[in-house]
């Protein structure tokens, strides 16, 4: 069983790619897909793990579990995105998204107790 912070980790990750995912125009199972898959996909998992870490402040080992990764495949994954963003376009693409994660409200727990949830 996993606890309250590997759950909201999980979402977090869920969030991330789903943003990726939107902005790519590919689907989320593809990205959240146990196995490397298409070039596109892999490559848009490694934008949202990257945004994972640097939106939601997540260790490495931390993404990692969220995506069902090792942590040395998060830390190859945030390398190759922060060489991209030399790449003005790619860098301003990046910052949109890190912006909308930034902004998103912090996850409760449990929502039930605030009466969000009946």
């Amino acid at each position: 069983m996993r606890s309250g912070r590997e759950l909201r980790d999980a979402k977090a990750a869920e969030l991330a790619a789903g943003v990726v995912a939107y902005a790519t125009g590919l689907d989320l199972d593809d990205l959240l897909a146990p196995t490397r898959g298409q070039a596109e996909a892999a490559t848009a998992r490694q934008a949202a793990m990257y945004l994972t870490h640097i939106a939601f402040e997540m260790s490495l080992g931390r993404v990692g579990a969220a995506f069902g990764r090792d942590r040395s495949t998060v830390a190859h994954a945030c390398h190759l995105m922060e060489e991209r963003r030399d790449d003005a376009a790619v860098d301003a693409w990046l910052d949109a998204m890190e912006r909308v994660l930034k902004r998103a409200p912090p996850a409760l727990s449990p929502p039930s107790a605030l009466g969000l949830m009946r």
